[in-house]
C-alpha cells in the first residue's frame, strides 16, 4: 500500500492509526529503550500503522479539524500507551526486582552495571533477569500478541475517547501489587537458599567463634546464589508463559474501564 495513493479519509485514519501505535511503541520496555534510534522507531511505528490500515479502519470523521481537537486525541492516546506500557513494563519491573533482592543477598548490593534502557546504572543480576526475561517473551511471540491487542484495542476505545473511572484506578493497583508477589515469586528459591545460607554460617560462628565468618561466607554466598540464581530463571519461563498468555485477556480488561 503505497501513502500518495491513499484518499483523504484513508490517509485520516492512517494518522488516527498511526497517533497510537507511535505512542505505545515508544512507551513499550523492550522496544521503547533508548538502546534502539529514533528513526528506527518512526520507522517501525510507521510500517505497523501501514499493515494495520487495511484491517483496522478507525472512524476518519474522528479526525480533530482544531488544534483544541488534535490535543484531546494525543493526550487520550498518550494516556492508552501509559496504561498499556506501564502494564508491560510491571512485569519486568518485577523481574528486575527479584534480581535486585537476590543480589543484596549475595553481597552484590553496590554491583551494578550500566542499564540501557534507563540509561543509568542497575543491579548486574537485576539487568540479567531482564534481559532473560525480554528474550523469553519475544521467543514466545509477545510481541505478537501486543501487535494483536493494539490492533482490538481500536474496535474497544475509540480514537480520541478518554475515559477515567474507578474500575481503571483499583485495577491498575491490582496490577501493581502483584508486582511484588511475582519478584518474590520470581526469587524465592535464591531467596530462601540464600536465606538458609545465612543462618548456617550464623550458627557455625557461635560454634567456631575463631573462623572468619565474613572472608568465608562471601565466596559461598555467591556460588550458592549464582546456582539458585539459574533455578529462578527457569521458573522465570513459567511465569513469562502465564503472562504472554494472559496478556491480551488483561489489556482487554483494563481497556474496557477507559469506555
Amino acid at each position: 500500500m503505497e501513502i500518495l495513493t491513499l484518499s483523504p479519509e484513508q490517509f485520516k485514519s492512517f494518522v488516527l492509526i498511526l497517533i497510537r501505535i507511535s505512542i505505545v511503541l515508544f512507551m513499550f520496555p523492550i522496544l521503547g529503550s533508548s538502546v534502539w534510534p529514533n528513526l528506527v522507531k518512526v520507522g517501525l511505528a510507521l510500517m505497523i500503522s501501514i499493515m494495520l490500515l487495511p484491517v483496522v479502519r478507525p472512524d476518519h470523521t474522528l479526525f480533530p479539524e482544531t488544534l483544541l481537537g488534535g490535543a484531546r486525541v494525543i493526550l487520550s492516546e498518550l494516556f492508552l500507551g501509559l496504561v498499556i506500557g506501564l502494564t508491560v513494563r510491571l512485569f519486568f519491573t518485577a523481574v528486575q526486582l527479584a534480581g535486585q533482592l537476590v543480589g543484596f543477598q549475595m553481597g552484590f548490593a553496590i554491583a551494578n552495571v550500566l542499564d540501557p534502557v534507563w540509561s543509568g546504572q542497575g543491579p548486574i543480576l537485576a539487568q540479567m533477569g531482564y534481559w532473560v526475561a525480554a528474550l523469553i517473551f519475544l521467543l514466545l511471540n509477545g510481541h505478537h500478541v501486543l501487535l494483536s491487542t493494539l490492533a482490538d484495542s481500536f474496535a474497544v476505545v475509540s480514537v480520541g475517547s478518554l475515559g477515567l473511572s474507578d474500575g481503571l484506578f483499583h485495577k491498575m493497583v491490582e496490577v501493581s501489587g502483584d508486582m511484588f508477589v511475582m519478584a518474590v515469586k520470581i526469587g524465592a528459591p535464591a531467596i530462601a537458599a540464600l536465606l538458609m545460607t545465612s543462618a548456617a554460617f550464623g550458627i557455625l560462628a557461635r560454634v567456631v567463634p575463631q573462623m572468619n565468618i565474613l572472608i568465608a561466607a562471601f565466596p559461598v554466598k555467591i556460588m550458592v546464589g549464582l546456582f539458585f540464581f539459574g533455578v529462578c530463571l527457569e521458573a522465570l519461563l513459567y511465569f513469562t508463559r502465564h503472562f504472554v498468555t494472559e496478556f491480551q485477556g488483561m489489556l482487554r480488561t483494563i481497556m474496557s474501564y477507559m469506555l
